[in-house]
């Protein structure tokens, strides 16, 4: 079975290191790029299966790349990664599949994971 490609798109490198050794933990192929624009890039590169996106990012930010993104590839899923829960009701966030709060405990990312990559969140 093809492992499942995750781009994880975030500003922080600490941030980067913890969710790519966490979800090759879990059996998927990482790669991470530090902002939208290198999200571009590594898209053309090698088509993810999945992206995990931050919110608040120097330059172009998470939303703005989300919007980018919808209005080329509607089928790709992306999980809102941010500290900041108050951007759950922005609607410009709601083009994602799903809106994780960043904590020390990846419990909740990994089986948002999970179940947006089964089709079990639209």
């Amino acid at each position: 079975m093809e492992k499942k490609r995750i781009l994880v798109v975030d500003d922080e490198e600490n941030i980067r290191i913890l969710y790519k050794e966490e979800l090759e933990d879990e059996g998927y192929e990482v790669i991470t790029a530090s902002g939208a624009e290198e999200a571009i890039v590594k898209m053309k590169e090698s088509y993810p299966d999945l992206i995990t996106l931050d919110v608040k990012m120097p330059g172009m930010d998470g939303i703005e790349f989300l919007r980018r993104l919808r209005e080329t590839d509607t089928k790709i899923p992306v999980v809102m990664c941010t500290a900041y829960s108050d951007y759950k009701q922005d609607f410009r966030v709601w083009a994602s599949n799903a809106y994780v709060v960043k904590s020390s405990d990846l419990s909740e990312l990994r089986n948002t994971i999970r179940d947006v990559l089964k089709n079990k969140i639209k």
